[in-house]
């Protein structure tokens, strides 16, 4: 099984948050921690899941709220990773709150590994068309989750069994991915399986 490396958003994820129960579900999965979880810094918490990744290479990430912009970010801008794939969970739009404006650089260019965005009808964080408008410039594939909020534990989730059914569809998708020796997203092509 491919190891998954789980990013928070804003705060954390602690009990009983899906992030925490996936922790404690799986083993092989790793919760990647940084400094300050109120107050983040973007390029301290990029290098935190950067060094993760380079610790365990081919790895998924699986990213909640602010932590998607981190991925989105490490993705852009570290594009030599040896990262399998990204489900990015309900990403936040930096706009919508003081405490994330140091994120608001948010790429907008395809990535070289896959990634799912899987987004809320009614989320207060960011609009559904935002994050399809997101995931068309990432190339990434959108799943639409209805109208569930920022799947959090204020929305209801603690246990959250389908985001390991979207990471293992993710794990597929990543094997079937042909990566060609140049590193222009431009020239992904996908096999079919």
């Amino acid at each position: 099984m491919v190891r998954t490396l789980l990013i928070p958003g804003i705060d954390g994820s602690p009990e009983p948050h899906w992030q925490a129960w996936w922790q404690a579900k799986e083993p092989n999965a790793l919760t990647i921690h940084q400094d300050d979880w109120s107050n983040p810094t973007p390029e301290a918490w990029e290098a935190e899941v950067a060094g993760a990744v380079l610790q365990h290479p081919g790895s998924i990430l699986v990213a909640h709220s602010l932590g998607c912009l981190v991925v989105a970010r490490l993705l852009a801008q570290w594009p030599q990773l040896n990262i399998a794939g990204a489900l990015m969970v309900a990403p936040a739009d930096p706009r919508r709150s003081g405490r994330l404006s140091r994120f608001a650089q948010v790429p907008r260019t395809p990535f070289r590994v896959p990634v799912t965005v899987a987004a809320s009808r009614n989320d207060p964080w960011m609009s559904f068309g935002d994050a399809a408008g997101l995931a068309d410039d990432w190339g990434a594939a959108i799943v639409d989750l209805g109208a569930v909020g920022h799947v959090n534990v204020a929305s209801g989730f603690g246990p959250w069994p389908r985001g390991m059914d979207l990471r293992d569809a993710l794990a597929r998708r990543s094997r079937a991915w042909v990566r060609p020796r140049t590193a222009d997203p431009r020239n992904l092509v996908q096999r079919s399986i």
